[in-house]
């Protein structure tokens, strides 16, 4: 399994992702400052990854904390959540992550510090465990919606690269194989930042699953050629409806796929499902650096000073989505009453 982030003793380790697919290097970020980084700069991509990448950087930031009394590792904790907060908007496990570790804080406040340090530490352990678990469940669920055989597009990276291990959107393709499926994937090569084709193709290949990549607007052609008989995409956030963000292009893949009758799957944790959020409208979108769009490898694509709008998620509707696959199973049309009925299921292995 790829070794997206582990914790060690001498701090968190990632895959750097911004090196793949030509180079497999793995960066040790010994504080909570270095994991914030990683976070930031794309080290580490994905939702669920960045939650449990936060919730170690936490663990860690509290782990090294020179405080031997509970008002001053008060203070640090709360410096070092909002050094993690602050790194990036739109991935709402990143703000569930930081609230798990504010509540296990709050839970252990009145051991000794030592004791507590020990704790937050397990807690991040704790959550890494229960992501790939959780994917692993999402995949089961997610399986049986797949074609027997066919073709299944995405789009990004939802694998083990965005998560903890395992995958989401991935994730299903993998259970579906495993499952017998026949399956083959077209993956998008996810302008600007290039997940799809760095990421996802390095993936599949890696797992031997059949893989054709494609650029972004080759994406209808294919589903007009009958190649494409599913699409299963990841998530960034979900609202109370079911509108969901997720990298940019998604929305018009969704579009496309609407056109052609072709199921449109979302995979996400439920860490990713944000039931305060009512609509996709209220969900904060990240604006990244126009360099991200104008170079490629630190080359020039663009002219210099040309005017740039680099959106890094869009909002795909909610009408759009035929189902959206947890590890507490999968909720459908009025989305309203089945992720309301899943916020009160609680999640079992599969």
């Amino acid at each position: 399994m790829i070794k997206t982030l582990e914790w060690t003793d001498q701090g968190v380790s990632f895959i750097d992702q911004t090196k793949l697919p030509t180079e497999e290097v793995y960066l040790l970020c010994k504080t909570h400052q270095e994991v914030a980084d990683a976070i930031r700069n794309m080290v580490v991509r994905g939702a669920p990854a960045i939650g449990v990448a936060a919730a170690m950087g936490i663990a860690l930031g509290v782990r090294d904390s020179k405080a031997n009394d509970l008002a001053a590792l008060r203070k640090d904790f709360e410096i070092i959540c909002e050094t993690q907060r602050v790194t990036r908007p739109t991935a709402v496990n990143l703000f569930w992550a930081i609230q798990r570790m504010r509540e296990k804080f709050e839970s252990l406040a009145h051991l000794p510090v030592q004791q507590i340090k020990d704790g937050m530490v397990k807690e991040a352990q704790t959550m890494y465990v229960e992501d790939i678990a959780a994917n692993q469940a999402m995949g089961k669920h997610g399986a049986v919606l797949m074609p027997s055989s066919g073709g299944v597009l995405t789009h990004c990276n939802a694998g083990a690269l965005a998560t903890a291990g395992y995958g989401t959107a991935l994730g299903v393709i993998r259970a579906a194989v495993e499952a017998g499926k026949k399956i083959s994937v077209f993956a998008d090569e996810t302008r600007p930042f290039l997940q799809g084709s760095r990421l996802t193709a390095w993936e599949l290949m890696h797992d031997g699953i059949p893989t054709t990549l494609i650029s972004d607007n080759m994406a209808g052609h294919m589903m007009k050629l009958g190649k494409i008989q599913a699409v299963v995409v990841g998530a960034d956030r979900i609202a109370a409806n079911g509108d969901t963000a997720n990298k940019i292009g998604t929305y018009t893949v969704a579009i496309l796929a609407k056109e052609h009758a072709i199921p449109f799957y979302v995979a996400a944790p439920w860490s990713t499902v944000d039931m305060k959020t009512k609509h996709g409208d209220d969900i904060p979108i990240e604006e990244r650096s126009s360099r991200e769009v104008t170079h490629i490898h630190g080359k020039a694509i663009a002219p210099n000073g040309v005017t740039v709008a680099h959106p890094a998620f869009d909002v795909t509707p909610h009408k759009y989505i035929t189902a959206i696959i947890t590890e507490r199973g999968v909720a459908k049309a009025p989305f309203e009453k089945s992720l309301g009925d899943l916020s009160q299921k609680a999640f079992a292995a599969v």
